[in-house]
């Protein structure tokens, strides 16, 4: 790995994307171009968000904020979002994002569980925290982005803040495990967990934004994750940054039009977005497509999902290219297998391990399984991305490791040439009659059928085979539901996977329910199938 990124000892990250790339002569490279959703453009320089986050690290040294305290931004995407990211970790406080479309229960979840002492939000979303203000006694400070004078002595204003403070700030010698970032797990089972990561993160997500993603300080990219998700800090934020690549920034929600026109436009070089948005393309009519020049698009990379093979068949038939599908988690911090560039992609595998990982499929008995068969994904502990804790919870986080390895609580096999192949879940795959079925390879042959537009398969319990498979369909607008349709998906299905692999229910439905990082909601579906609390749905994207 590339021992010139840290310089002296000084991890912090906050210096590392902003003051060191003005020392190593970027400061008037463009770091982000901010696209609003109406369109309008405003350039930053590194010399930009070096001066900008310094005054915010300087609002939080005045507002008492101290070293190891935890501070959220509750922000759509936004240059604000970005300024008090970097600021915060400059300061040395644990710094949490959470996505705006959050509910009051899902702030008060985080918000209290983490003790957050400040919180960085708009007029719009002030309501939802004013309303839980009561319950969170440690919350001592909320800044407002858009209002021009301070409400009260702890609630203030953004401009007022930033305009008073300089833009000088000496950030301390951070070490390599001073806690940094803080995000939530969307809570698969139980409430939210409060995954910790520490400073040194910088040096994966560097190294994996060069040799996986294929950046460089000539190359603009562009990664469409909200910065809720782990992929829109480490993607978003600090893998480019800290190598001095520009980055496009848009603040508009999903509209084919408008992402091709960008990628047009802008000439983005590197695009990183999700199995989700890829999925909605495939849906647009091709024109949407053929009318853009997208000549200066090298490579595209997936996150979230697993990628059905589907997608890259079409775009290589349409773009000429590969989409490069990566796997990691918010545990991980970094990307962990992937497929790349020089590597053979093989649709559907989620490719190798980086040659700095030691990835194992392990049988629940704790035994390393090395032929084609079906067990735990594990990683060799001890890389620099890796989480240092759950929140207040080390007893789970104590649990996920075993035997020597990181257990991260999917199922995968690999095959004989070391690609590893996703399977789901370990609370996810459907045993019926016996036999272990993927529900992700269902849906991936539910969306090779031309009717069907989006999937989520689930087990539910039976009392003759354990567990039946019911299939969740969304439909292409101009089909409707028929008894012939539906006999024409199961013997499709039976012809393309196995009769056992064939749903006993298929229901449909307007939307599958997806979080925000394009996964499926798989336990949503469960409950709703069952007639129960689906849980914690603050991470679904609707």
């Amino acid at each position: 790995m590339d021992n010139q990124l840290i310089n002296d000892g000084q991890y912090n990250i906050g210096h590392i994307c902003t003051t060191q790339q003005c020392q190593q002569g970027y400061r008037d490279k463009i770091a982000m171009r901010w696209v609003n959703s109406a369109l309008e453009k405003e350039n930053f320089t590194f010399g930009d968000l070096d001066s900008q986050s310094n005054k915010f690290a300087n609002v939080l040294e005045q507002q008492g904020f101290k070293r190891g305290e935890v501070f959220f931004t509750f922000l759509p995407k936004s240059p604000e979002q970005f300024i008090a990211f970097l600021g915060g970790l400059k300061k040395q406080v644990i710094t949490g994002t959470m996505f705006s479309n959050f509910g009051e229960e899902s702030l008060l979840d985080r918000l209290g569980d983490s003790k957050a002492k400040g919180i960085i939000t708009k007029k719009s979303l002030y309501k939802k925290v004013q309303r839980i203000r009561e319950q969170l006694p440690e919350l001592k400070t909320i800044i407002i982005t858009d209002i021009d004078e301070h409400l009260s002595d702890d609630v203030l204003s953004y401009p007022k803040l930033m305009k008073e403070a300089s833009d000088k700030f000496n950030v301390e010698k951070t070490s390599a495990d001073t806690p940094s970032v803080l995000h939530y797990t969307s809570g698969s089972t139980g409430k939210p967990k409060g995954v910790l990561h520490q400073h040194k993160s910088v040096i994966l997500q560097n190294y994996t934004a060069k040799n996986v993603l294929q950046l460089n300080d000539e190359e603009l990219y562009w990664c469409t994750a909200d910065q809720g998700w782990v992929t829109g800090t480490s993607y978003g934020i600090i893998g480019p940054w800290s190598m001095g690549v520009s980055q496009i920034h848009f603040g508009g929600t999903y509209d084919a039009e408008v992402w091709m026109q960008l990628l047009q436009d802008e000439k983005i070089t590197i695009w990183y977005t999700a199995p989700t948005a890829l999925r909605m393309l495939m849906r647009e009519d091709k024109n949407v497509f053929l009318k853009h020049d997208l000549k200066n698009l090298k490579h595209i990379f997936s996150v979230g999902e697993p990628l059905n093979p589907e997608v890259i068949f079409w775009s290589r038939e349409l773009f000429g290219k590969d989409i490069y599908d990566t796997w990691f988690q918010t545990e991980t911090g970094s990307i962990m297998i992937t497929n790349r560039p020089g590597l053979a992609v093989k649709p559907g595998s989620m490719g190798k391990p980086l040659d700095v990982i030691e990835a194992a499929v392990i049988s629940d008995d704790g035994k390393l399984i090395l032929k084609k068969e079906t067990g735990n994904l594990c990683l060799k502990p001890g890389w620099d991305s890796m989480f240092r804790t759950y929140l207040n919870n080390e007893e789970v986080y104590n649990n996920k490791f075993k035997n020597g390895y990181y257990y991260s609580g999917d199922l995968a096999y690999r095959d004989d040439e070391g690609y590893y192949w996703f399977v789901g879940r370990n609370d996810d795959v459907i045993n019926t009659a016996g036999h272990l079925i993927s529900p992700f390879e269902i849906e991936s042959a539910l969306l090779e059928i031309p009717e069907i537009a989006e999937s989520g398969v689930i087990g539910a319990p039976d009392d003759i085979l354990f567990e039946k498979v019911v299939a969740y369909v969304r439909l292409k607008n101009q089909y409707v539901w028929s008894d012939d349709l539906e006999m024409d998906i199961r013997l499709r299905l039976a012809n393309k996977l196995s009769s056992i692999a064939t749903p006993q229910e298929i229901k449909v439905i307007q939307e599958i329910p997806k979080n925000k990082s394009g996964k499926i909601m798989r336990r949503v579906l469960k409950a709703w199938y069952m007639g129960t609390d689906p849980g914690d749905i603050s991470t679904l994207d609707t």
